[in-house]
Formats: structure tokens, C-alpha cells, sequence
């Protein structure tokens, strides 16, 4: 770390001693850590792969933070839970870091970081896209009988005069609505798209991008779209039935299929009079929308409880019983809101400030990156231990959050883990799994 000359910090006393602070420690890092994030990313290969995606638009001769320097550093940081890039300014000069990001010097600065993400553009978005997609395909050992791909949008708030900033009528508020697709818990999809979007502008177009991609690596397997009501397009449907893709989506209540599901109603409300206990009873239905071609098949379920009924309704080509599809596949999406969770609180994906569209949509692609590393290390690492279903915040905390003396020679670098860590046990096992202990 740079020299200091700040003055003691001194505090109440503690057993008739001093207690006395100054920033004069040496280099050590509050990120020790950060030694498995790299052991992942040697493993992918993934920051490599970023930067030969991004190619370099700098004259060489005067480069002294190499692009995949500065992917590393951009994405580690996200993963060890610096959002901004002001924070670099400090932590370009932690040794930790700089070990992990393979340098023994100083890092970039936040204004080089800043101009490094300019140079987002619609070729850089195409081209990650494309290479979170190869990285899932790689990451199966055998062909799948079945993928289910999950399609939801987030709100992004905004608080600036950022290119494409709408105001968002249901959110009421100025955001971009990015578009995900997950397969699983492992991202495929981290589209940016204006605030005042349709719910599901342009998910038939990456549906079919998708399929089409997938199908030629296992032409059969068996893929599942799975949406909320806002993906119910009619369009949609008839792609998936003539591509043989099957759906499960959700569907508005409206007065006709209430009609039609009136006696499952019915039978949940006067059970629940009679118990006064919750009812949830399912069945199915058929209906067709004035825009759909014909009639489908929609699941049924009637729950009534003291806060009074509650139908829900599914529309399907698969041909699961109700109760089973909607439980145990329609209910399962919700998983995906801890995936979003996750990009937006744990790893920043609203982080997107910029003035200009594509940076913002490079930031987007960098958190999901970042997601990546560490879903990669919960999904091949952290299996049979206590963080195996852990958020992207919880794993940092365990695992990247470890204070550390590092000592640096000729020969080697050491990190001197605090004696304290509670996890040592699992620090050591993850290393081991990685190939580094």
C-alpha cells in the first residue's frame, strides 16, 4: 500500500492499555481471498477469453495496463464486492489484488477503468453473449435430456441523463428493464434493454438464438421455456409449437377464465369456510384468446384462504398433472428472483451510470461475468459444503472477505491468512478442489 503519514487514531482504553490505530500496517489485504477467485478463472479460462473478445483499440507502444489486466481487475473487484470505480484508486495498490489480477504492480486507475468500458460496444455485447453461451456448453460433461431456459426482466433504477432513460409506468420510475435468461442457476443472457420496453421485447428473437444454438450441439434435447404472465405472447407460442420447444408460462386472470374455472373456485371457498384452513385445489382448462390461434391447455390453480380467493392461472404444451406442472416446474422459476437478486444487490448489475448506452450494457455483462466466476465455484467447488446453495454475498463474505499480511520476494508470494478465519477447513478444501493446495 502507499505510504501514509496520517496521525495515531487513538481510542478509549482497553484494560488501562492504548488502544491506537495508523495506517502503517504494510502491504496487506482485506481481500485475501481473492487467491480462489483467480484458481476459478484459471480453471475457465473466462477473463482470457473477455479480452480476446475485446481485442485492444490502444496504440501498443503506449499500453501499460495490458486489457486482460484490466477485465481481471474489473471483474474481481465486482466479485469482491467493490461496486465503484472510485474504490480502484485505493485497491489498485492492494497486493492481494494485484496478485490475483497476475501483476506485482500497481494497477489501473479508476479513470483508465473508465475508459476501458468505453470500449463496450454492439460487437463486444454479441460476442460475450455468445461466449457465456459456449461456457455453458462446455460446462456439461454429457448431452442433457432436458433444459429449461428461464426468461425474466428486472427494473434497473436510474438517477441521471443516461442515453435510452424512460420512464417506466408499472415502476413508476425513470430505469432500463434488462432482459435475463438463465438455464439452471448459470447465466446465459444479461440484455439491456429502455425502460419503457415491453416485458418481452425480444425474447422470441434470443429464444430462438438459443435453440437454435443448443440444438446443434444435442439436437435432441428436450428445452422448456419458462416465463411469467409478461412473456405470454401469442407469437410466441406458435414459434415454440412449430420448433417443438415446450412452454410453461403465465397467464392474467381475466372474467372468461374465471368463468371457466368458477367450480374449482368454488369448492376452494366453500372447503375453506368449512375448515377454516387454507385450500388449494388444481385442475385444468381449455382457452383461447381472441389473438391466439386456437385453444390451449391452462393449469388451474384455486387457492382461497383468509385473505380471500386467489386463482392463478398457467398456460402449457407440456402434459404434467396440474398440481405436479404447477408446483414442481411453474413455482421452480422462482429461483430465478435469487439469480437477479444476486446480480443486482450482491454483484451490481444496476450499477449502469454511464451516460452512454453500450458502456452501460458492458457493465451489465460485467457483472453477469462476475456471476459467472463465482457460480463456477459454488456449482464444481463448493459442492457437499455448507455454501453449497450460498448467494454470490455469502460466499464473499466466507470466503473472499479474509484479512492477510502478503510478503512478496523473488521467489514467491506469500499470504499470511488471519489466525482467526473461522472457515480454514473449507479455505484449505476449496484450494485443494481448485488444484492450488
Amino acid at each position: 500500500m502507499p505510504h501514509r503519514t496520517e496521525k495515531i487514531i487513538s481510542f478509549p482504553a482497553c484494560r488501562k492499555r492504548k488502544v491506537e490505530c495508523e495506517f502503517s500496517g504494510g502491504e496487506v489485504t482485506s481481500d485475501g481471498g481473492m487467491v480462489l477467485i483467480r484458481g476459478i478463472d484459471r480453471q475457465l479460462g473466462l477473463t482470457a477469453q473477455v479480452a480476446e473478445v475485446l481485442g485492444d483499440p490502444r496504440e501498443p507502444g503506449k499500453i501499460t495496463h495490458r486489457a486482460v489486466d484490466l477485465v481481471r481487475q474489473r471483474i474481481f473487484g465486482l466479485a469482491a464486492g467493490y461496486e465503484d470505480l472510485n474504490d480502484h484508486d485505493t485497491l489498485r495498490h492492494d497486493p492481494g489484488f494485484q496478485t490475483a489480477v497476475e501483476r506485482d504492480e500497481v494497477l489501473a486507475s479508476s479513470p483508465t477503468l473508465c475508459r476501458f468500458e468505453q470500449w463496450g460496444d454492439r460487437r463486444t455485447a454479441w460476442e460475450l453473449h455468445r461466449m457465456l453461451v459456449e461456457q455453458f456448453i462446455a460446462s456439461q460433461r454429457s448431452a442433457p435430456a432436458e433444459l429449461i431456459l428461464d426468461f425474466d426482466a428486472t427494473h434497473d433504477p436510474l438517477h441521471g441523463k443516461q442515453e435510452q432513460a424512460f420512464f417506466n409506468g408499472y415502476y413508476a420510475q425513470y430505469c432500463f428493464l434488462p432482459l435475463y435468461v438463465f438455464c439452471g442457476d448459470q447465466l446465459l443472457v444479461s440484455y439491456l434493454r429502455p425502460g419503457n420496453s415491453d416485458g418481452a421485447k425480444h425474447a422470441w428473437p434470443i429464444l430462438a438464438l438459443l435453440v437454435r444454438r443448443l440444438r446443434q450441439v444435442w439436437p435432441d434435447v428436450r428445452i422448456i421455456f419458462r416465463g411469467d404472465g409478461g412473456f405470454c405472447r401469442p407469437q410466441l407460442m406458435r414459434w415454440c409449437e412449430r420448433k417443438q420447444v415446450e412452454y410453461v408460462i403465465g397467464l392474467a386472470k381475466n372474467s372468461v377464465l374465471r368463468r371457466k374455472a368458477d367450480h374449482l373456485i368454488t369448492a376452494a371457498a366453500t372447503a375453506w369456510a368449512a375448515s377454516g384452513e387454507k385450500q388449494r385445489l388444481f385442475g385444468e382448462v381449455r382457452y383461447g384468446a381472441r389473438t391466439w390461434s386456437c385453444d390451449r391447455r391452462v393449469i388451474v390453480k384455486a387457492e382461497h384462504t383468509d385473505q380471500g380467493s386467489n386463482p392463478r392461472f398457467v398456460v402449457t404444451s407440456l402434459t404434467h398433472p396440474p398440481q405436479e406442472l404447477y408446483d414442481r416446474l411453474y413455482c421452480a422459476r422462482g429461483e430465478m428472483e435469487n439469480r437477479l437478486k444476486e446480480q443486482q444487490l450482491d454483484l451490481f448489475a444496476d450499477r449502469t451510470s454511464c451516460h452512454a448506452w453500450w458502456p452501460n450494457q458492458f457493465r451489465l455483462l460485467l457483472s453477469g461475468l462476475a456471476y459467472t466466476l463465482v457460480e463456477a465455484l459454488r456449482r464444481l467447488v463448493l459442492t457437499g459444503t455448507g455454501l453449497a446453495q450460498a448467494q454470490s454475498g455469502t460466499i464473499r463474505l466466507k470466503l473472499f472477505k479474509i484479512g492477510a499480511v502478503v510478503v512478496r520476494n523473488t521467489r514467491r508470494v506469500r499470504f499470511f491468512l488471519s489466525s482467526a478465519y473461522p472457515d480454514q477447513d473449507l479455505f484449505r478444501l476449496v484450494a485443494t478442489r481448485l488444484g492450488t493446495g
